[in-house]
């Protein structure tokens, strides 16, 4: 087991379907972590009607958060940010869950605002495409939110959370399995781009020329299934996108999960998040570039910027009111994500 001597930080970004840690040395990059650890989780399975997540649910939540902070320690990497998603963040019982967690873990999860999350999501796009891309508009689709992000520079000068996630439209709108009736797909259809107009109708003329920019796995998968292949180009076309929503609409969720793309435990969802995608695509324009890299490789990213700053003859910049402000746990301690 080789230990980790110099500085270093991580990221446990846990969610709605796994626990994921990942170790980035000072100097290194998010493409060659040092240290990756993975927890499977399926907290969709642990919330009951209002919304609250189940004992075994959290009960799997503290495993997981041991698991990771326990093999981070085992090779000398303390400065972890325990990061919480919105499968947690937006449970009817947060405040327990977290409570448990921390007593029985040490860690206290941390939340950042969507906003925040946003921004993250645009450090990512930005860092793998480089300044010579051009303007970007990043798209993010969640579990409970959309992230949209816009600039021209390093950082985002427009950020915007909706509640837009996949797996919130699918529990909101549509049934766990077929016949899912046309009317309910376009009744959603018709909401979900009423909600995205309103939320970029008055900066949509602004972001004409930006290149639009994909940082999930719901885009990721969703361009496997409308045409991409790996190795290839990795976009994804309203056109393509658009002729697969009645199809994925006729099929139960055990043969979507043997579609090219569609994982087994985001099958059911799948429906609601090429929804979602194609309101996006319909007002952003298109089409949309897939990128690796999305909220959890930004706060790597500025967090190993924090760590350079935080070197011999230098010192930290006043904190500002895009920071998250997390407080030190007895097993991980974390940096304010600036």
């Amino acid at each position: 087991m080789r230990s980790i001597a110099g500085p270093a930080v991580g990221v446990l970004d846990v969610g709605s379907f796994g626990a994921s840690l990942v170790v980035v040395e000072a100097g290194g990059s998010p493409l060659e972590p040092a240290l990756t650890h993975q927890t499977r989780l399926r907290l969709d399975r642990e919330l009951d009607d209002e919304g609250r997540l189940s004992r075994c649910g959290i009960d799997a939540i503290s495993a997981a958060v041991e698991a990771a902070t326990t093999t981070a320690a085992r090779h000398g990497v303390t400065d972890v940010f325990p990061l919480a998603t919105s499968s947690i963040r937006d449970a009817g019982n947060v405040h327990e869950a977290v409570r448990r967690v921390a007593r029985e873990t040490g860690v206290e999860l941390q939340f950042l605002s969507g906003r925040r999350e946003a921004e993250l999501a645009y450090v990512g796009a930005r860092r793998w495409y480089g300044a010579a891309s051009g303007p970007l508009l990043v798209l993010d689709i969640g579990g409970g939110t959309v992230e949209l992000a816009a600039g021209h520079g390093e950082h985002a000068g427009f950020a915007r959370s909706l509640p837009l996630g996949a797996r919130s439209v699918t529990r909101d709108w549509l049934p766990a399995e077929p016949p899912v009736r046309s009317k309910m797909v376009r009744a959603l259809r018709e909401y979900v781009l009423e909600q995205v107009t309103e939320a970029l109708g008055d900066v949509t003329a602004e972001f004409a020329g930006h290149r639009v920019v994909g940082c999930s796995k719901v885009l990721r998968q969703l361009a496997r299934l409308a045409g991409d292949r790996p190795g290839k180009a990795r976009e994804l076309y309203l056109d393509d996108l658009r002729a697969w929503i009645p199809r994925l609409a006729a099929m139960p969720s055990s043969r979507r999960a043997k579609l090219p793309g569609i994982t087994r435990r985001r099958a059911q969802q799948a429906l609601g998040g090429a929804v979602v995608a194609e309101a996006l695509l319909t007002v952003a324009g298109g089409p949309v570039s897939i990128c690796p890299w999305s909220t959890r490789d930004g706060l790597l990213l500025t967090l190993l910027d924090q760590l350079t700053l935080d070197g011999p003859g230098k010192s930290r910049p006043k904190s500002s009111s895009k920071s998250a402000q997390p407080k030190a746990s007895q097993k991980a301690h974390s940096r304010p994500a600036a």
